[in-house]
C-alpha cells in the first residue's frame, strides 16, 4: 500500500474480523484521502457493509488497527431505513432529530441534494429516490470530512441512479470531502468513482476502475460479463486528488 501524498482521513491496517468463529475480514489494508471517491464492490456476503461498520468504530476488529484524522467529522448514510407507515414522521422532523435546529440548515441540505420540495412530506410517502436524497441530506448536516455511503442508490431506478452518482461527485467537488461508498451493483458505479476496492473478505484488487476491471482477480470473481456490463468510466481530466493507488 503506497503512501498517500494528501491528507489521510481514515486508514485500516491489517484488519481482521472473526464473528462466531467465522472469518469475515482478513488482513484488510485500506486508506481514504480527502477529495477522493472510493467505492467498495464485491459479491453478496463479501463483507462490504461489515467493513464500513468496522471503519466507523461500530464493530471492533479482532486484530489490526484503525487510524482516523483527529476530530474527523463523518456523515453516514445507511443501507436502508425501516419505516412504519403508521408513524407520521415528516422529513422536517426527521432532519431536526439529527442536525442543526435552524430551519435554514435543513433547507440548505435539502436544496443541496435537490429535495427541498419534500420538507413537509411524510417519510413513508417518499419515492425511493426522494428517500435516498433525504438520507444523504441528513448525512451532510454534520458538515462531514468523510461521507460514508452504504448502497446509496438502493431502490432507485437506473435514471435516478445516474443522477445520484452525479450528485455525490458534485458534493465531493464542492465540499472537498472524501466519499467511501459501498455498492453491489457493477452497472454504472464505475462512472462516479476515482478508486475501486474489490472485496471478498480480503482485498482482491484495488486501483482505478479501468485497472480493476482488467485485473485477473476481478475477472475471477465477477467473470468477463461482469466487466463488460460496467458503464464506461469517465473522469474529469482537470480534477485532481491526492491519494495514490493502493497495492495489497
Amino acid at each position: 500500500m503506497s503512501d498517500c501524498s494528501g491528507e489521510m482521513l481514515l486508514e485500516l491496517l491489517n484488519v481482521d474480523l472473526t464473528l462466531h468463529q467465522k472469518e469475515i475480514l482478513h488482513h484488510v489494508n485500506l486508506r481514504v484521502c480527502r477529495g477522493e471517491i472510493l467505492t467498495i464492490v464485491g459479491p453478496n456476503g463479501a463483507g462490504k457493509t461489515t467493513l464500513l461498520r468496522v471503519a466507523l468504530g461500530l464493530l471492533p476488529p479482532s486484530s489490526g488497527h484503525i487510524e482516523l484524522k483527529p476530530n474527523l467529522r463523518i456523515g453516514y448514510m445507511p443501507q436502508r431505513l425501516q419505516l412504519d407507515p403508521t408513524f407520521p414522521l415528516s422529513v422536517r422532523r426527521f432532519l431536526a432529530l439529527a442536525g442543526p435546529k435552524k430551519a435554514d440548515g435543513f433547507f440548505a441540505a435539502l436544496e443541496e441534494v435537490g429535495a427541498s420540495h419534500v420538507v413537509d412530506s411524510a417519510l413513508s410517502n417518499l419515492s425511493g429516490g426522494e428517500l435516498q436524497r433525504v438520507l444523504l441530506a441528513r448525512a451532510l448536516l454534520r458538515e462531514p470530512d468523510l461521507l460514508v455511503l452504504d448502497e446509496p442508490v438502493q431502490g432507485v431506478d437506473v435514471h435516478g441512479q445516474v443522477e445520484l452518482y452525479q450528485l455525490i461527485a458534485r458534493i465531493r467537488d464542492q465540499r472537498n470531502c472524501a466519499v467511501l461508498m459501498v455498492s453491489h451493483d457493477l452497472h454504472l458505479v464505475m462512472a462516479a468513482t476515482d478508486r475501486v476496492v474489490c472485496l471478498n473478505r480480503h482485498i482482491c484488487c484495488t486501483g482505478a476502475p479501468e485497472v480493476v476491471t482488467a485485473d485477473p482477480a476481478y475477472l475471477a470473481l465477477f467473470g468477463p460479463l461482469g466487466a463488460q456490463n460496467l458503464a464506461v468510466y469517465t473522469h474529469d481530466s482537470e480534477h485532481r486528488h491526492d491519494c495514490s493507488e493502493e497495492h495489497t
